[in-house]
């Protein structure tokens, strides 16, 4: 039975999911949220997440605010476990959502599962994937919070985005970083910024083994919108400490298809477009004075490869390779798509002696990553399913390299001379490492302190 066919089947077979219920509580040291959801004839889930309050002042939990940013929080979290079945209707038990809400949800669901329905075959439009369903009708009234709110909430990975946003933005000693399961080498980038334990603000989130079981056993599966995930979580924390912003570091490069000439992005809720929609819909749904915005908005992924190839004690820690990151030590693999983008976007800065160092190996000398390269360099039909750069980021920074050695008379690696045998050079007339990108939600004191990091 093909993918398109199972999708079929399970929708008939499992025709509703429920998003039963949410419930918080805390001690002294955390706050937890709880959440059932079920597949009716098939499994229950509780998934859940632990924010670890430390010495944090926070707000009171027993508020109509709090409780509504924690239903919405559950609302991302369903679509990892919907996703197995891919239900034709969601019925919400435990809140309300109006018409718009509900327009809303499905639009980033839809499009946030982009990548899922591609790689599985699925043929379906937003009008149709899904119908969400509330069993509660009383509208909620949220009146606007007036508090005074001041500083930022960075959310941090353990990647060189966040390390230049940690590095760049005008930061103060009251300031968190938030890391949900946190690395060895996340907590590590952040203790190089100077930032210490007290205001790193850890969520630990767990997966229900149910759902590991059902992927196991050949049930839907694929990539889900984590990004959104975060922007509720980080909202969430915001409001409980009164910060007036969430610093992202999602640069321009994330607006950009995976697959050429369609709607597919691996990094749609890194994108502007649901960066935009997620600051309509809290101000309208939240009312509290806080704002989600990424600093890195008005850059490309070159441009921070070459801002970052400056802070150089983060050279030996800095990590992006999701395949290494499952391991007992987060490692480079230096086999997939995530390290070959990091090597190529860094190698007009750092190559070749500083950046074999940190990776331990030449992955231009690798025939075995041919496939992927091309890939990134736009000439296969689709890029690489994971959080790299664009088309034109990455032809311009091979194509520098390949200039720069040929300037220096060396001999060009395998993927190098390669790509100089079969393809043009990047037009480098324009440095794509100038512009400036104004779509974005930048202060005009933020805009003025990146401008001049990049002029």
């Amino acid at each position: 039975m093909d993918k398109s066919e199972e999708f079929k089947k399970y929708r008939e077979t499992y025709q509703e999911f429920w998003y039963r219920s949410y419930s918080v509580h805390e001690d002294e040291n955390t706050i937890y949220l709880e959440y059932e959801f079920e597949i009716p004839n098939l499994a229950k889930f509780h998934p859940k997440l632990q924010i670890d309050k430390k010495k944090l002042p926070l707000k009171s939990l027993d508020t109509v605010q709090a409780n509504n940013m924690i239903f919405h929080i559950g609302m991302v979290e369903l679509i990892s476990y919907w996703k197995c079945t891919c239900s034709p209707k969601v019925i919400i038990q435990c809140g309300y959502l109006n018409e718009e809400q509900i327009s809303w949800w499905k639009k980033l669901y839809f499009y946030g599962l982009g990548e899922l329905f591609y790689r599985n075959q699925i043929q379906t439009d937003i009008e149709n994937f899904m119908k969400i369903e509330c069993k509660k009708t009383e509208v909620l009234e949220y009146p606007e919070i007036q508090d005074k709110s001041e500083g930022y909430i960075i959310p941090i990975g353990g990647g060189k985005d966040s390390v230049v946003t940690l590095e760049t933005l005008k930061r103060s000693k009251d300031d968190y970083c938030l890391i949900i399961n946190p690395k060895p080498v996340t907590l590590r980038c952040a203790e190089i910024a100077g930032i210490d334990d007290e205001h790193i603000i850890e969520i630990h989130r767990t997966i229900d083994k149910k759902l590991i079981e059902l992927n196991s056993k050949g049930f839907i599966n694929g990539h889900t919108p984590f990004s959104a995930m975060l922007a509720f979580v980080s909202y969430f924390v915001a409001y409980l400490t009164s910060k007036k912003y969430i610093s992202l570091s999602n640069e321009n490069s994330a607006n950009e298809s995976n697959v050429i000439g369609e709607k597919v992005n691996h990094q749609y809720s890194k994108s502007f477009e649901f960066e935009y929609d997620f600051n309509q819909y809290a101000s309208r749904y939240f009312k509290v004075p806080v704002k989600y915005f990424s600093f890195l908005r008005p850059l490309n992924e070159l441009q921070i490869a070459k801002l970052f190839a400056k802070h150089e004690k983060y050279h030996s820690t800095f990590k992006s390779c999701n395949v290494g990151s499952k391991e007992k030590e987060w490692k480079w693999c230096c086999n997939c798509a995530k390290c070959l983008f990091a090597y190529i976007i860094l190698s007009p800065y750092l190559y070749p002696e500083k950046l074999i160092h940190i990776f331990g190996e030449d992955l231009f000398e690798k025939q075995e990553l041919l496939d992927i390269f091309l890939e990134l360099t736009g000439n296969r039909q689709t890029k690489p399913f994971d959080c790299v750069g664009t088309f034109e980021e990455v032809n311009f920074a091979v194509s520098k390299v390949i200039m720069d050695l040929g300037q220096k008379h060396q001999t060009l690696p395998y993927l190098l001379q390669y790509y100089k045998e079969h393809y043009e050079l990047a037009d480098m007339t324009e440095d794509i490492t100038k512009r400036y990108n104004e779509e974005n939600y930048l202060t005009k004191e933020q805009n003025e302190w990146l401008r001049k990091e990049i002029l």
